[in-house]
C-alpha cells in the first residue's frame, strides 16, 4: 500500500507507548521524528511534512487524553485525524452524466485507468464510454480498445488519424448516448510544450466537467512540477494514484494533491480493470495504521459474491448456514476470496488482522497462501462428485489416488481436508444463530477474539496463513 513504510514504522513507534497513561515531551519528540523520517523517505514535500508533524506535536502535548484512554490510543487518534486532514476529502464524483478528461505523463497508467474508471461507473449502474485520443504512443489505440473490451464498455478511437483534437470531437459525437464519457489523452516522457498545447486544445473541444491527473505512485518529487503545469493549463479537479500494488512510495502523489488544491478520486491497486478503489480518506488512513477498513472490505465481499453468483446461479452462500458444508461450498468461498483481490490487501481491511499482524509475516507469506489456494483447487478438480459432497469419505486409499490424479502429494491433500474441517466447524458456529447472536459473533471477529472467527475462515490456525 502507498506509504506502507510509514504505517509500519508508526505502529512500531506507538508500541513503545504500551502501558503508559500519559505522554512526556521525549515520547512526543520520538513519535514526531519518526513521522518526519517516514514521510520524507516517502517523497512527501518538506513543507507538508513540517505542517503535519507540528500539528501532531502541538495536539499531543496540549490535549488531555479522555478518561480511561491510554497514551497510545490518544496519540493514534491524533495521528489518524491529522493524516486524514492531510490527504483531504475524496474528489466529488456524482453518479450522473458527465465528461471526464484524463491527463498525465507517459507511463503513468492513463489508458489502464480509463478502463478501470469506466468499469467502476458501469458497476454503479451508468453506461460509460472511453474516447482514446493518443496518436503519439505506438499501440495506444490497440491497448485502449483491448482494455475497454475487458471492462465491457463502449469505445471510440481512430487508428488512422493523426489529429487528436479531431478524434476527441468525433469521439464525443460517436459516444453521445453514454452517461459517462472518459477522454484519454496522450502523454510524453516529460512536460514538453507540444504536450501542453495539445491537451489545452483537447480540453477546449471536450469542455470536461472535471479533469483528473493520473500519477504513478512512484512519481516522487517530480510530481510537484507536473501538477503545477497541468493545473495552470487545464485545471485539475482530482487525482488518480496508480500502481499501488508495488513498492511505490506514494508521497509525491500527496504533494501533487496539495499543489493543485484538489483531492484524490481513485486508487489503482493492480493490473486488472477491477483493481480500482474509490478513495475514502478515513478508510485509507485507517488501513495505513493497521485499524482495518470495513467499508472497503464490505464492497469487495459484495462484488465477489455477486460474481460468484453470476457464474453459478444454483449456489447460495446462505445455504451453508442451513445444511452441510461441502468441499464445493469451500471452493466457492475460495473463488470469492480470489475475486476480492490479493490477500494482503484483503487482510489490511480486516480490523486486527492487517497492520501490525502483517508486519510480523514474511514478505512472501500472502503469495504462499494464494499459491496454496490454487493447489487446493487443482486437488478438488481430481475428486469425484461423491468426495466433493462428502469429504469425510476420503480415507487413505482415496488420498493416495487424489494425490496421483492432481499431481500433488498426500500431505497437501490431507491439508485440504483439514482446512475443510476447520471451516466446517466455523460455519457450525453460525448455524441456528439469531440476529443478536450473529451481531455478537461479528463483533468478536472484528475484535480479533476467538479461535474460529474470520481468521479461521481465512485459514488461520496455529501455523500462520492457512
Amino acid at each position: 500500500m502507498v506509504l506502507d513504510d510509514l504505517g509500519s514504522s508508526l505502529r512500531g513507534t506507538l508500541d513503545t507507548l504500551q502501558g503508559k497513561s500519559r505522554l512526556d515531551e521525549e515520547d512526543v519528540e520520538k513519535i514526531v521524528k519518526e513521522i518526519q523520517r517516514s514521510l520524507l523517505s516517502a517523497d512527501v514535500d518538506v513543507s507538508l511534512v513540517m505542517d503535519l508533524s507540528d500539528s501532531i506535536e502541538e495536539r499531543a502535548l496540549e490535549e488531555e487524553p479522555p478518561g480511561g484512554t491510554t497514551a497510545k490510543d490518544h496519540v493514534l487518534k491524533i495521528v489518524y485525524e491529522e493524516m486524514v486532514d492531510l490527504v483531504g476529502d475524496s474528489t466529488e464524483l456524482p453518479l450522473e452524466s458527465q465528461t471526464i478528461m484524463l491527463a498525465g505523463l507517459q507511463g503513468s497508467g492513463k489508458t489502464t485507468s480509463a478502463a478501470k474508471m469506466a468499469w467502476w461507473f458501469s458497476k454503479k449502474g451508468l453506461r460509460p464510454a472511453i474516447v482514446q485520443t493518443d496518436t503519439f504512443r505506438p499501440g495506444a489505440y490497440d491497448q485502449a480498445k483491448e482494455m475497454a473490451e475487458r471492462a465491457e464498455v463502449d469505445f471510440y478511437g481512430d487508428p488512422d488519424s493523426d489529429d487528436p483534437v479531431q478524434i476527441a470531437r468525433d469521439g464525443l459525437e460517436a459516444t453521445q448516448d453514454a452517461d459517462v464519457q472518459i477522454v484519454d489523452t496522450a502523454g510524453r516522457h516529460a512536460l514538453e510544450d507540444d504536450l501542453i498545447d495539445e491537451i489545452e486544445q483537447i480540453e477546449t473541444v471536450v469542455d470536461p466537467d472535471r479533469s483528473l491527473l493520473v500519477l504513478d505512485a512512484a512519481i516522487g518529487q517530480g510530481a510537484k512540477e507536473q501538477a503545477q503545469q497541468f493545473e495552470e493549463s487545464i485545471g485539475i479537479e482530482g487525482v488518480m494514484i496508480t500502481k499501488l500494488d508495488g513498492t511505490a512510495k506514494g508521497g509525491g502523489a500527496l504533494t501533487a494533491v496539495n499543489e493543485t488544491d484538489s483531492s484524490i478520486a481513485f486508487l489503482g491497486t493492480g493490473e486488472t480493470v477491477q483493481d480500482i478503489e474509490r478513495f475514502e480518506p478515513s478508510g485509507f488512513i485507517s488501513r495505513l495504521l493497521g485499524m482495518g477498513d470495513l467499508k472497503q472490505l464490505s464492497e469487495r465481499v459484495e462484488r465477489a459474491m455477486e460474481e460468484a453468483g453470476d457464474e453459478d446461479d444454483d449456489w447460495d452462500p446462505e445455504d451453508m448456514l442451513e445444511g452441510s458444508f461441502t468441499l464445493k461450498d469451500m471452493k466457492k468461498q475460495m473463488d470469492a476470496m480470489n475475486k476480492m483481490g490479493p490477500l494482503d490487501q484483503v487482510m489490511d481491511m480486516i480490523p486486527g488482522m492487517g497492520g501490525g499482524m502483517m508486519d510480523q509475516l514474511p514478505d512472501d507469506a500472502m503469495d504462499v497462501t494464494q499459491d496454496r489456494m490454487r493447489r487446493f483447487e487443482v486437488i478438488m478438480s481430481a475428486m469425484t462428485e461423491e468426495e466433493l459432497e462428502n469429504p469425510r469419505k476420503v480415507g487413505q486409499s482415496r488420498v493416495e489416488r487424489i494425490a496421483r490424479g492432481s499431481g500433488t502429494d498426500e500431505e497437501t491433500v490431507s491439508q485440504l481436508l483439514e482446512q475443510h474441517k476447520m471451516m466446517e466447524q466455523t460455519i457450525k458456529q453460525f448455524q441456528g444463530m439469531g440476529d443478536g447472536d450473529m451481531q455478537r459473533m461479528m463483533k468478536k471477529m472484528q475484535g480479533g477474539g476467538g479461535g474460529g472467527g474470520l481468521g479461521g475462515m481465512l485459514g488461520g490456525g496455529g501455523n500462520g496463513p492457512f
